[in-house]
């Protein structure tokens, strides 16, 4: 919710305050700090600033398009491959029950960040959802993000466009 109330940068050009677009296209010695595992070509792999899990991850077209259909065929192949990828390494490294894949089109779908597509994936296990969000508007987390990065890191660190590693940032 902190980041949806904020006011942002309405401006949809070549996009100053959208992060989706600015995160990956900084030099990799400030991936860690835009928490951005992943930056190629075609697609980024960055945490969820405001995760629903510990290991909540966004892959994200670079280009900057708000609708699954702006995104031309073979980026959305290759997008969609990225997530089965970010999927299949998320579930050997955090050992999950489950796993949510999401794209949420639009602020009432639940977009935090509506102009430019972005594809949830969360690692999910029995009993993680608890009251404390409903009850006290509090949310939870098991690890700081900083320690998810270093431990996410060596499962991506092999793919084109991969974050330093954290130990030598």
């Amino acid at each position: 919710m902190d980041y949806i109330l904020s006011p942002k940068d309405k401006d949809a050009g070549a996009r100053p305050g959208c992060i989706f677009c600015n995160f990956p296209a900084t030099s990799p010695d400030r991936f860690r700090e835009n928490l951005v595992l992943v930056s190629n070509e075609r697609w980024a792999l960055m945490l969820n600033r405001y995760p629903f899990a510990a290991g909540h991850l966004l892959v994200v077209p670079r280009k900057h398009v708000a609708h699954l259909a702006d995104l031309p065929e073979d980026e959305t192949s290759e997008l969609f491959r990225a997530v089965r990828v970010v999927g299949e390494r998320l579930r050997g490294e955090v050992k999950p029950q489950g796993l949510n894949y999401g794209v949420n089109e639009g602020v009432a779908a639940g977009a935090g960040i509506a102009d430019h597509l972005h594809v949830h994936v969360v690692p999910r296990w029995i009993g993680d959802v608890n009251f404390m969000p409903v009850i006290a508007d509090v949310k939870v987390m098991p690890e700081h993000l900083d320690a998810t990065f270093r431990r996410l890191h060596p499962a991506f660190a092999d793919l084109p466009g991969a974050a330093p590693s954290p130990e030598r940032v």
